[in-house]
């Protein structure tokens, strides 16, 4: 999965899968995490986001399936 570089102070990365609708966050610990049947809105929000984390944590975290990768 590709993904894009994005200024947050814990997250590095951010790649999406719109066929899988799965996204993928990177973060600066090297720790990766896949959360699973993710809306494309809600990747695009979360590109978006003016803090990132904040979104992350509030929007998408006890919300989606996920997997650590």
């Amino acid at each position: 999965m590709r993904r894009q570089v994005v200024s947050s102070t814990n997250i590095s990365e951010i790649g999406y899968d719109a066929d899988r609708r799965t996204l993928e966050v990177a973060f600066k610990s090297g720790t990766v995490y896949q959360y699973f049947d993710v809306p494309e809105r809600i990747y695009e929000d979360l590109i978006r986001a003016s803090s990132i984390g904040q979104y992350l944590n509030t929007n998408i975290k006890g919300q989606y399936r996920y997997a650590r990768v």
